[in-house]
């Protein structure tokens, strides 16, 4: 049941609407005295029961979330609060089925969701977030988390569904993470090392999947946090060292100069859209390496520091990297970024790993190992495996493998909680990895560099042909990850370093083979076609060194599974020695009282309510509506002359919205629709529940992007109903125009 309580003529009243049968209420007041006063007879604020709530000001468009067993001194104690006093709405979350346990982990995650859904920045500290193992926690609770999602899109709260965040770079690379035992231990060496007068350099060490960019933009966003916005109280005496800590890391630096530097480019730009939307930090403390010319820190963080480069195959970045050296007083043949990050920093953490690697122009190992052997050097190690869900298992697999250096010569990997698979037939592999990214997404190719970059210049070339199946290498260099939705071009190392997929398809070229007679990888140099990869290099087991680092690096991208094409016949039978050939597992893996009457005013109160059973026409924009077809809507919901109401037919939608609901919408006048719930004008399809050509569904589009412009390729309606026979609604763009299709409305919330 979801319940709203709306402030009418100056009273708080409770007002209930029924919803799909669940164990909790959604019960909604003013964030003031008068709206907590509302509430004193609720059996969970009389009996002091667990509750979640979540705080919020539309206007701001910022949130604060919460548990308490004691809602009326919590919420009194928030309205005390400077930094809360803006806000204007109090959703509480109660269920006769929640305890402590139950409460501090939905806690948890409506902070990571609610944060990774953008419609809020949240106020929230990132430390203590509670990772609770309990009965029935993944048996009930969860599923009970996704209708309590639902019904706060329902409400307004939330836009996004549960699937679409858990896709997003946001949700990824969230700061609002649970951290591990092996994280939490070293954070606090990070820390200690902070807080150290004799320490300057910081190296965090772990492998691919480890956890060091989660790592990162949490300490990052940690240092930057007020300190008021810490709930220090809810922490246990088991966690008070770690209180302590922080709690001296924000006296020593209690406004700290930081910048996290990224030197590749198209990782750097997906994170800087992630601190854009995170509170408290912005875009500009992403930088490049080359910003140091002009900056001094406090502090610096370099992600991806094995990426950092010295003055080797630079290209076009040759007189940049000049020029930096120039400003900083350095001989540019003798130095590299690794010593502008020194020079332009008090202290300085590098996340790193020797093993990802992957060309010349990379700073030298044995620069890394002579700064960790440095007297003002600490170094910490990160252990456990958080991308893929085969754990240390898998990467040591992926090693053994790689390095053929596997004790039992018939070992074959056989883990149930991972889909590793090996193909003989690139058709199937191709189409195996389509059908994965249609049902998870994020599901990506990637190549070794084994082919030219031939549709570079001439976008209706080919790059790669298989067995007369045709590729291209990835059209945009830049967030390559998220522009190939659809799943039809090739990324590559550069394009896919640093970033988490669900499904990883790699293609082991021509450059990489297999010797029967030595039993032994080799590479083949005539085949390896990245110029910048091999300019310099007179060693082949140099060469050697990188092109295995960087096919450990990409098999370790997808967090589900990984399926295995090889080119090489001798090296595809090495492979068969201990993968698994597709098609040869028979068992698959699985994976309370009634407002008074309000007098209407357009737009300030109400807004116009449509039917979707109404002809094509009948949505006009204008102020020639009719007062008597306006509906009142709830206090403190922020209206505009875009906005109206329309009665929802049907059962499509109802895990969002019910059968004969009433709900908000805002006019669509442009902007990203990806993953929103939208009203949709179709002329060539009516719709099964109210038989219009109007139709409300979750949209979501494929696009093709190159550099200099993008188009549709295939638009999908998505039904979020308990109902499975309901399907997705698949429109090729080429069959729409403006006048057959467009997008009314943006859904806002359930108002009656």
């Amino acid at each position: 049941m979801v319940k709203n309580t709306l402030l009418t003529n100056q009273k708080e009243m409770l007002k209930s609407t029924m919803n799909y049968n669940q164990d909790f209420e959604i019960n909604k007041i003013a964030f003031s005295n008068i709206g907590l006063n509302s509430i004193q007879s609720q059996y969970f604020v009389r009996e002091n029961w667990p509750v979640v709530y979540i705080l919020n000001n539309n206007g701001v468009s910022q949130a604060y979330v919460g548990e308490t067993i004691d809602t009326n001194s919590r919420i009194f104690t928030h309205l005390q609060t400077p930094s809360k006093s803006h806000l204007q709405e109090a959703y509480l979350i109660s269920s006769r089925k929640f305890n402590k346990s139950v409460t501090l982990d939905i806690e948890s995650n409506l902070i990571k969701y609610l944060h990774a859904d953008g419609k809020y920045k949240l106020l929230n500290g990132n430390l203590g977030l509670a990772n609770h193992s309990y009965y029935q926690r993944d048996e009930f609770y969860w599923d009970m988390f996704k209708n309590i999602w639902n019904g706060l899109i329902s409400n307004g709260i939330a836009q996004h569904s549960l699937e679409h965040i858990s896709n997003s770079d946001l949700f990824k690379y969230s700061p609002y993470k649970t951290l591990s035992t092996d994280q939490r231990k070293n954070l606090m060496l990070i820390i200690d090392a902070l807080l150290a007068e004799n320490k300057k350099s910081i190296l965090v060490e772990g492998g691919a999947g480890t956890g060091k960019t989660i790592l990162a933009i949490f300490l990052f966003k940690l240092m930057l946090t007020s300190d008021e916005d810490f709930n220090y109280r809810e922490f246990g005496e088991d966690e008070k060292e770690l209180v302590n800590k922080v709690k001296q890391l924000k006296t020593k630096f209690p406004n700290p100069k930081m910048g996290l530097v990224i030197a590749m480019g198209s990782f750097r730009k997906t994170i800087k859209k992630v601190f854009r939307n995170i509170n408290g930090l912005n875009s500009n403390l992403v930088i490049g390496p080359s910003d140091l010319e002009y900056e001094s820190y406090d502090i610096l963080f370099v992600d991806e520091s094995h990426r950092l480069r010295k003055r080797v195959n630079l290209g076009p970045y040759f007189a940049i990297y000049d020029r930096v050296c120039n400003a900083l007083k350095l001989d540019k043949l003798n130095t590299s970024e690794l010593a502008w990050t020194q020079l332009r920093s008090n202290k300085v953490l590098y996340f790193y790993d020797a093993k990802q690697s992957i060309k010349p122009s990379d700073v030298d190992a044995l620069d890394f190992e002579n700064l960790k052997n440095a007297s003002n050097s600490i170094n910490v190690k990160l252990h456990s495996q958080f991308r893929v869900k085969g754990g240390n298992g898998f990467v040591d697999f992926v090693n053994n493998l790689l390095d053929n250096t596997f004790n039992n010569k018939e070992f074959k990997y056989n883990d149930t909680n991972y889909d590793l698979l090996l193909f003989n037939n690139f058709s199937d592999f191709v189409n195996k990895l389509r059908e994965k990214n249609e049902k998870h997404q994020l599901s990506r190719f990637i190549a070794g560099y084994a082919w030219p970059w031939i549709s570079q210049n001439d976008p209706n070339a080919y790059d790669i042909e298989i067995e007369n199946i045709k590729l291209k290498w990835n059209s945009t260099a830049i967030d390559y990850i998220n522009s190939d939705i659809d799943a039809q071009e090739v990324g590559c190392i550069h394009t896919t370093q640093g970033y988490d997929l669900n499904y990883a398809a790699i293609i082991f070229g021509p450059e990489i083979i297999y010797n029967p007679i030595t039993k032994v990888i080799e590479i083949v140099k005539e085949n390896y076609k990245d110029r910048n990869g091999t300019a310099t290099i007179r060693d082949n087991a140099i060469l050697k060194d990188y092109v295995i680092n960087i096919y450990k690096t990409i098999m370790l991208r997808g967090i589900l599974g990984c399926y295995i094409y090889v080119c090489d016949v001798n090296l595809r039978n090495y492979f068969k020695k201990h993968i698994n050939l597709f098609n040869e597992i028979k068992n698959p893996i699985i994976e309370i009282a009634e407002p008074n009457e309000i007098k209407l005013i357009p737009f300030e109160n109400s807004v116009p309510l449509y039917s979707l059973k109404v002809a094509a026409g009948e949505f006009v924009f204008n102020d020639s509506i009719p007062e008597e077809n306006f509906i009142l809507v709830p206090n403190a919901v922020k209206i505009t002359q875009d906005h109206f109401a329309c009665k929802i037919i049907g059962n499509s939608m109802n895990k969002i919205v019910q059968d004969g609901q009433i709900a908000l919408f805002k006019r669509y006048t442009g902007g990203s629709r990806n993953g929103l719930m939208v009203i949709v004008e179709y002329y060539d399809h009516q719709d099964l529940d109210n038989g219009s050509c109007y139709t409300f569904k979750e949209y979501y589009s494929q696009k093709v992007i190159n550099e200099e412009s993008w188009h549709h390729e295939k638009i999908i309606l998505k039904p979020k109903s308990f109902d499975a026979s309901y399907q997705d609604i698949v429109i090729d763009p080429n069959t729409i125009n403006e006048k057959t299709f467009s997008v009314i409305g943006i859904f806002d919330r359930v108002i009656e």
